[in-house]
């Protein structure tokens, strides 16, 4: 478990509702500490998930501090953009971030990172609420929490792209990214990124659970039935290259560090790569061009097309 808010629930680790008692609470913690046990035959990381589940909500003081929406401090949160946790921006909660002050040159950057996800995660919260219901804060992590877990994944989405929109923004001046690029009938490529290793079209999302490489594509037990990401990924980035006639070197999908066991793995042939799965916290490699193909690109040429035909969400 993470503290993203696309992970399981302490309460859906623990397979009881969040008004169970704690007596119900306490007998699904046994019987699923007894199921999941290495000893017993389960299975190591679902067991450590219990653990953690019962650290935030085993005890009556635990339970009322997380239902209240307080951070929890369990040694699995990670921190920072580029870990497995996206659960803030500098301490604003789930909040867009707020823009920084820094005098350091930054990457060139157009469009907004995770603002289509955000108006989704939005419209889809207030329906679940009820319409004309007031949501004082959105974001409220109780709130947030409670909510069923395709609504949270639709928040988590947003913040791993504004989390990748950070990492690339730390590259410097020398790197031009666009974000929320629409792909007509086939949604949006969350960004394309031009460095002098190449233009990228990247994804960044989170499923709140571990994803592998099956049959050409992403699979996972948190991921939607017939979900494709990397089909997906290829199509958004095929309908860019149509509009803007410029030609993306390579298709990452950034996902968070949690997620996968490798830096950088490959969908497809070796030699022909269909997509790159990279963890969050190698992206900055990637892009610097330790995975790219021979050769480099026009940047300032590619830079100009784009920026003349890249049409945003």
């Amino acid at each position: 478990m993470t503290d993203s808010p696309a992970d399981a629930t302490p309460y859906e680790v623990l397979g009881v509702p969040a008004t169970a008692d704690d007596d119900a609470l306490r007998r699904a913690y046994r019987r699923a500490a007894r199921e999941t046990h290495p000893d017993l035959g389960g299975d190591a990381r679902r067991f450590r998930q219990v653990q953690i589940a019962w650290e935030r909500i085993g005890t009556p003081a635990a339970r009322r501090a997380y239902d209240a929406g307080s951070r929890a401090s369990t040694p699995s949160a990670a921190s920072g953009p580029s870990g497995s946790s996206v659960w803030s921006h500098d301490g604003e909660g789930f909040a867009p971030p707020t823009a920084r002050r820094d005098s350091r040159p930054r990457a060139r950057s157009y469009g907004h990172p995770g603002g289509r996800s955000r108006e989704v995660f939005l419209q889809a919260e207030r329906e679940w609420v009820g319409l004309g219901d007031p949501v004082e804060d959105p974001y409220d992590p109780a709130l947030v929490r409670s909510a069923p877990r395709h609504i949270r994944r639709l928040l988590a989405e947003a913040l791993a792209e504004e989390a990748t929109a950070s990492i690339i923004a730390e590259m410097g001046i020398g790197v031009t990214v666009w974000h929320d690029l629409d792909a007509g009938a086939e949604g949006k490529l969350d960004h394309a990124v031009l460095t002098p290793s190449g233009l990228w079209a990247v994804e960044s999302i989170d499923w709140g659970a571990p994803v592998r490489i099956e049959h050409g594509d992403i699979a996972g037990e948190t991921l939607a039935p017939g979900e494709r990401p990397v089909k997906e990924l290829v199509r958004a980035a095929r309908a860019v290259q149509k509009q803007t006639r410029v030609k993306f070197t390579g298709r990452l999908m950034v996902v968070p560090d949690s997620a996968v066991d490798e830096d950088v793995q490959v969908v497809g042939s070796a030699r022909k790569p269909t997509a790159l799965v990279v963890r969050r916290s190698a992206l900055g490699q990637v892009l610097n061009g330790v995975f790219s193909p021979e050769g480099s690109v026009d940047v300032f040429d590619v830079r100009d097309r784009l920026q003349q035909t890249v049409r945003f969400v």
